[in-house]
């Protein structure tokens, strides 16, 4: 697929003027620490917007410098690309990469992963198109339900012996009232008839012969078969407000055009997809194991054109994966990054490690996210008339109980924190509304009453924490 500075769009237009630096203070708005693999993914993403300003010929060279972070589980790794997606307004596709198998084997192919990841380009640019239609779309919907309503009322007993004895100014009176009731939410419950076709065919052509994997093919299978099944339009009896909503729809398809979208959103891959593929160090050779590897080196053959750059066939049409920016992440407790074939370890330049969460990293997290745990419990809770409030040393004692439950079993890091959040606000939120008082006070007291009998017990911790 040509690759022209005319055909790159601007994806990141709110990030022209931002410097790696003001990147990571924005990614740090949602997580905590780890600021070298915060810092090679802003450098990561800004050498993306460098590239857009040059010439053809030299931004055709230029490919994405693929990262690898390492670390346990539950440290932030998916959470930065994921947040990094979408500072950027990019494609983003978690995918993990003990899903594959190597050509041959039953399984997922590794080219899934990108039109996987072309099917939310398609989504993202739909939902934009739709945005910046709406308003004419509604609009348009509303006057195709007055013209339903207008026509119906002529077998309504009191509206006379029908519109057509009506002159043209009684008629527009007449819609203009209609139009002030269906907006005021009237006419919501009042039944008309509509006119509705059943599961309607892509608008994007097929490319039915060129599907080269099964996975491909049953995409294309089931195109060809929606369009087939595809019925002559019905009559159904509706309320006026699920008219509405079907008739918005339908104008909001018309409105968009899908050839177009389907363009964009190929483009939006090509030039700013982020694919993270996690678990990577699974399917690491290991060479101090005995069995066999089955189709783990395969697999990391098969990843590695994808990670180089090539064409991918998809049901919108080809893509390259030249400049796509590829994140994997692996715990590597057994395997190292060395283990992977070396082919892909030179596709994968930047190496970040992360950090181990702290107890302080926890009373952090716990507290300054936008998204922070704690205020998402307590807009939770506030629904029902429930004011919560942790004091600070509370906030400090869920984090050393959750440090301590870490050390002792299995590192999840972050994710133990939901765990015991939700174990200490367990019967807090079975009350509900029906609680009283109203204003609830988390106290270190209450967080060793509620949590440390469980804590203390490390089988017992093993199964609930």
């Amino acid at each position: 697929m040509q690759e022209s500075p005319k055909r790159r769009t601007k994806q990141t237009r709110g990030l022209d003027e931002m410097s790696p630096r003001e990147i990571v203070e924005e990614l740090d708005r949602y997580v905590v620490g780890q600021q070298a693999a915060k810092k090679a993914v802003a450098i990561a993403l800004r050498n993306r917007i460098r590239r857009q300003k040059l010439d053809e010929e030299m931004a055709e060279e230029i490919a994405p410098k693929n990262i690898i972070m390492i670390g346990p589980t539950g440290v932030g790794k998916t959470e930065i690309a994921r947040r990094l997606a979408r500072l950027a307004n990019s494609p983003f596709m978690k995918v993990e990469a003990t899903k594959f198998t190597e050509i041959g084997y039953v399984g997922r192919d590794v080219e899934s992963m990108v039109r996987d990841l072309v099917e939310i380009a398609v989504d993202m640019v739909r939902e934009e198109k739709i945005s910046e239609v709406e308003a004419k779309a509604e609009r348009n919907s509303e006057e195709r339900l007055l013209d339903i309503l207008l026509s119906s009322l002529q077998n309504i007993p009191g509206e006379g012996s029908g519109l057509a004895s009506r002159d043209l100014s009684r008629i527009e009176a007449l819609r203009e009232r209609l139009r002030r009731q269906l907006r005021a939410g009237k006419l919501d419950k009042r039944i008309v008839e509509l006119e509705v076709r059943d599961h309607p065919g892509s608008p994007v052509s097929l490319q039915f012969i060129e599907g080269s994997s099964l996975e491909e093919l049953q995409f294309n299978m089931r195109d060809l078969l929606s369009g087939l099944i595809e019925g002559k339009p019905r009559k159904r009896r509706m309320p006026v407000d699920e008219a509405a909503a079907y008739i918005m729809q339908e104008e909001e398809q018309k409105l968009v055009d899908m050839e177009q979208v389907a363009r964009l959103a190929l483009d939006r891959v090509e030039q700013s997809g982020i694919i993270f593929l996690d678990e990577i160090d699974k399917i690491a050779s290991r060479e101090s194991g005995h069995a066999p590897d089955v189709s783990r080196e395969g697999v990391q053959r098969d990843i590695l054109p994808i990670v180089e750059g090539t064409t991918v066939n998809t049901r919108y049409g080809m893509v390259r994966t030249d400049h796509i920016l590829f994140i994997a992440a692996g715990a590597f407790h057994v395997s190292k990054p060395t283990d992977l074939i070396p082919e892909l370890q030179g596709r994968f330049p930047i190496r970040v490690e992360m950090n181990a969460l702290t107890e302080e990293d926890f009373v952090r997290i716990l507290r300054e996210p936008k998204n922070a745990l704690l205020k998402q419990y307590t807009a939770l809770l506030e629904t029902e008339g429930l004011r919560l409030k942790f004091t600070e040393d509370a906030i400090r004692e869920i984090s050393r109980l959750a440090c301590m439950v870490n050390e002792s079993s299995e590192n999840i890091g972050a994710r133990r924190l939901h765990t015991i959040v939700e174990a200490l606000l367990e019967d807090i939120s079975f009350e509900g509304k029906q609680r009283k008082p109203r204003d609830v006070r988390i106290t270190a007291s209450y967080v060793r009453q509620k949590l440390g009998g469980i804590v203390q017990n490390k089988d017992l911790s093993r199964y609930i924490l």
